[in-house]
């Protein structure tokens, strides 16, 4: 996010409120009418309530409380945006979002308009008393919906994915990825500290900082690739319980897994549905859309495990946060670039790499205020962290510290991993 030089604290937040906000138009552009309202798996929203729910946040939690004159635009939007926040009233349940053809895209597109315009009137207006009081909720505000761009990306593919025609959301040539030998970056046992510091923003589960002790172990200098994973598959991986915890064992026979998400088998072998439309499976591509239990079992296959979330940050915070993020326009992950002096690769953007780590929080963490306390706190608990960000993620959005958590079943996201071992 970036703001010109030498201007207040109002007109930057000004500046980055309409620069993040203005981003849909850019990713909502390949978009039809009838792809607004498309809910295709129970986890995926429409892109209409992307839209909706990212402004009723900012209506929600900001203008209510600080714009002396604004009125909400619609009495019955909570219910319908409200994602799951029980102290903000009742809402609808995520798997119904798709029965609602009303309110139609212009109403959505106006309820935008009326908030974009109501907080650039309360920016504008802040004195530096009042914006000192703003910016926690500002920042809270547009990293949700940065959030909520990077969801729409995985959402829309699921919805292509379903559909029969296999459309193309963003099409470009994708570069043609040259495996890279696969090394181990070895780290001796020590204490180190973990979580965010520092003056700028971070989320809730990102702090405090705290100590943490590291066993000597070494961190795979990239992640598997899916030639690697296709080698799991034709040895009868998903056929062999002996790798997976129980839980897991279960997912594949409920949902018949037998292969990545978004993999299609056919008689010349492995095609992939990709933002860029169906395209020849890349043996040397990272694998993507794996699961929790897909990303232990491999692990387990070859006689080694998941790196710890605290192994991970360790290693990533002295690689420079670069990578293959959603300002590339790929979509979609690319063997990633070693750059000079660092050992491993692809730490950052490409695919969320799943860690060994239950998603709970830090010694002596502290909820938000009240009402976006809800935020992370109340999820942690049966799932599992994932770092680094994914090609679908803003660069400017990550940071070594980055938790991000998903239940060990999910699969739709960009998420992939790389290997560890204890030394």
């Amino acid at each position: 996010m970036e703001v010109a030089a030498n201007s207040t604290a109002q007109e930057q937040y000004q500046a980055i409120y309409q620069q993040v906000r203005n981003h849909w138009d850019k990713l909502c552009k390949p978009l039809v009418r009838e792809d607004y309202v498309m809910q295709t798996e129970a986890g995926v929203s429409p892109p209409k309530w992307h839209l909706a729910h990212t402004t009723w946040f900012f209506e929600e939690f900001i203008l209510k409380n600080n714009h002396s004159s604004y009125s909400i635009f619609n009495e019955q939007y909570p219910y319908l945006f409200n994602s799951y926040y029980n102290s903000m009233g009742q809402y609808m349940e995520k798997s119904s979002r798709g029965m609602v053809s009303r309110p139609v895209l212009d109403d959505v597109l106006a309820y935008r308009r009326y908030v974009d315009e109501a907080m650039m009137e309360l920016l504008q207006q802040a004195d530096e008393k009042s914006m000192a009081a703003l910016q926690p909720l500002v920042n809270l505000g547009l990293n949700h919906e940065q959030q909520h761009q990077e969801l729409f990306l995985m959402d829309i593919k699921n919805i292509f994915y379903h559909n029969p025609l296999n459309p193309v959301y963003h099409e470009t040539d994708l570069p043609v990825s040259t495996a890279q030998p696969l090394d181990w970056h070895a780290v001796e046992e020590g204490l180190t500290r973990i979580g965010y510091e520092g003056e700028g923003f971070c989320y809730d589960n990102e702090q405090p900082r705290h100590k943490a002790w590291l066993q000597p172990h070494a961190l795979a200098t990239r992640p598997v690739l899916n030639g690697e994973f296709l080698e799991f598959i034709e040895a009868g991986g998903y056929r062999d319980s002996r790798y997976w915890l129980s839980d897991g064992w279960d997912a594949v026979h409920r949902y018949n897994w037998f292969a990545p998400k978004y993999w299609i088998k056919d008689e010349r072998g492995f095609k992939i549905m990709t933002l860029n439309g169906l395209k020849k499976l890349d043996e040397n591509e990272p694998v993507s859309h794996v699961s929790y239990y897909e990303a232990d079992a491999f692990a387990r296959w070859k006689g080694l495990r998941l790196p710890t979330e605290f192994e991970w940050e360790h290693t990533a915070r002295d690689h420079r946060v670069a990578g293959n993020f959603m300002d590339d326009e790929c979509y979609h992950p690319i063997m990633p670039e070693q750059f000079d002096g660092e050992p491993c690769a692809g730490l950052y953007g490409n695919l969320w790499e799943w860690t060994m780590s239950p998603y709970s929080p830090y010694p002596g963490f502290q909820k938000l205020a009240e009402g976006v306390n809800e935020y992370n706190a109340k999820f942690m608990c049966n799932q599992f962290v994932l770092r680094g960000g994914c090609c679908a993620t803003p660069a400017d959005h990550i940071r070594p510290t980055y938790r991000n958590f998903f239940y060990p079943e999910d699969r739709w996201q960009f998420s992939g991993f790389r290997l560890a071992k204890d030394l």
